[in-house]
């Protein structure tokens, strides 16, 4: 903004009283003769007069009041009309008040000083435009050389000289700057999650303590999205924001905005090709030198080993994405993908104890983000082409813990390859022909039976053992009813000989299904 002092400088103009307030910012110009012209005035503007409409001392007094309530920015008196000298009564009502007040002489025309700030104050804005338009480039740049948020945050806040946030929709930190002095954002947090709770979609200004007064806290919207999908939080050190710092701000959030989108479009490629590397390598359809190239970009070279975890139907995209953020931030690379029911993830390590350990710690995490408690498995860390093995160990080591006390196991947690036990001699077996022939023994009279309704057997099979011989929960995930369920179940004892309700003849079963898993059956 202009500052009034600059302008009556250059026009040499007499102040006559209110010189403390001669560095106030100048928006616009205007002329009016009126006796209260403030109705039509928004504030900052400087007011030109010849005292046309003011009456006595009185009038005169309180005219200027109303001005400098109105937080005009100043007022120029056109001298040689009506008045041959600046009124004593607006000279004192000025003084008092500090309010800028100017002799305007005759010969000097109100048009020549509206035209010299008219072109001060669009010379301003083209400079605060420039400013601001390198201010855009410079924070482009920044997404464009992939920095991510915490480059846009650590640029911005160097721009306007002070602490930056940027928050998720949830208000949980994203990247943070904080400036000269060391900022705790718990408070600014709270209040954020606070509006949040009622449905805050504006920005506003923070008015939490430990941040720097005359903050700004604007929403980053999501064109698909009903609320705000991040919030962008700045404050100068020193002063309130300037109207540059407002504009740099405001592109900020688009900065901001198109930051998110590259993660999202990243992330959601990253998926899809997680994904299909990992359904091929459970299928067994990528070995060798073909698996090592698909698997080299995200990081899986020479070791690793398999997390799997089993969330709840409904947290089960927050959990992906929670776990795709923990591995890419705290593993140095790998793989994270959806497999059923299942959320997967490689995870390069150099040994089981520092593989073991890291699952441990992206579980926490994990669990923390998505808040709920989750069940995990890990495998042993492995060569490349042996991940499949590894894949099928971590899975049995989710079920196993609670398989191997019937079902009255704890539920959630991390289970690796050490807790087996016995069923390790079983998943090490590298004999494939003798691996087929236990789960042929078990499984042969099902898949042989009636047909195409072996099938249906085997699936009523597997979700009885996986839901823990719970009926309801396993006829539901079958889409049938469970006497539906009772007559499967006991058609599969009569074929096989064996006993659902033998905690020993249910682990068979569950283990010749993991092994099938892992072999193909020669029939």
């Amino acid at each position: 903004m202009l500052p009034l002092r600059e302008l009556l400088r250059e026009l040499e103009l007499e102040v006559v009283a209110g010189e403390a307030g001669l560095d106030r910012a100048l928006r616009w110009v205007h002329i009016s003769e009126l006796e209260d012209p403030t109705p039509w005035l928004s504030g900052g503007e400087l007011l030109l007069t010849t005292g046309l409409g003011l009456g006595d001392a009185a009038h005169q007094r309180a005219y200027l009041e109303r001005l400098a309530r109105h937080e005009l920015a100043g007022l120029g008196f056109g001298t040689g009309f009506t008045h041959a000298r600046v009124p004593e009564a607006l000279r004192e009502a000025a003084a008092e008040l500090g309010f800028p007040l100017f002799e305007v002489p005759y010969a000097t025309p109100f048009i020549a000083i509206t035209e010299r700030a008219a072109s001060q104050l669009v010379n301003e804005q083209y400079a605060v435009l420039r400013r601001a338009l390198s201010a855009h480039e410079r924070l482009e740049q920044i997404v464009l050389s992939e920095r991510g948020l915490d480059g846009v945050v650590s640029a911005l806040g160097a721009m306007i000289g002070g602490p930056a946030l940027i928050l998720d929709a949830r208000g949980d930190v994203l990247a943070r700057r904080s400036g000269r002095a060391a900022l705790d954002p718990a408070p600014v947090v709270a209040e954020l999650r606070e509006r949040l709770a009622g449905g805050a979609r504006r920005g506003y200004v923070p008015g939490a303590d430990g941040f720097p007064a005359g903050a700004l806290a604007l929403p980053v919207a999501r064109g698909d999205a009903a609320l705000p999908e991040a919030w962008l939080i700045a404050a100068r050190e020193s002063g309130p924001l300037n109207e540059l710092d407002r504009l740099t701000l405001h592109q900020a959030v688009t900065i901001v905005a198109l930051e998110l989108l590259r993660r999202r479009v990243v992330d959601d490629t990253e998926r899809r090709l997680a994904g299909d590397v990992l359904s091929a390598l459970v299928a067994g359809d990528l070995a060798g030198a073909e698996l090592a190239r698909r698997l080299e970009p995200f990081g899986v070279r020479e070791r690793a080993g398999v997390l799997v975890l089993a969330p709840p139907r409904g947290v089960r995209a927050v959990t992906e994405e929670a776990l795709a953020r923990a591995v890419r931030e705290e593993a140095g690379g790998g793989l994270v993908a959806g497999s059923g029911q299942l959320v997967c993830a490689l995870i390069p390590a150099s040994g089981d104890d520092e593989l073991f350990a890291l699952a441990g710690r992206l579980l926490a995490r994990v669990e923390r983000e998505a808040d709920t408690a989750l069940a995990a498995g890990a495998g042993r860390c492995v060569a490349p082409g042996e991940l499949r093995r590894g894949f099928h160990e971590a899975r049995c080591a989710l079920e196993a813990r609670a398989l191997a006390v019937n079902g009255s196991g704890p539920g959630t947690g991390l289970a690796t390859y050490r807790d087996l036990g016995s069923f390790q001699l079983l998943l090490s077996l590298q004999d494939d022909d003798a691996l087929r022939l236990f789960c042929d023994s078990i499984l042969a009279p099902i898949e042989d039976s009636e047909g195409a309704y072996g099938g249906e057997l085997m699936r009523s099979l597997e979700a009885f053992i996986e839901c823990n011989g719970q009926w309801e929960r396993a006829a539901k995930a079958l889409f049938c009813h469970r006497h539906t369920l009772r007559y499967r179940i006991r058609r599969v004892e009569e074929l096989t000989g064996r006993s659902l309700d033998s905690a020993r003849d249910r682990i068979d079963f569950w283990l010749a299904l993991r092994g099938r898993e892992l072999v193909q059956p020669e029939r």
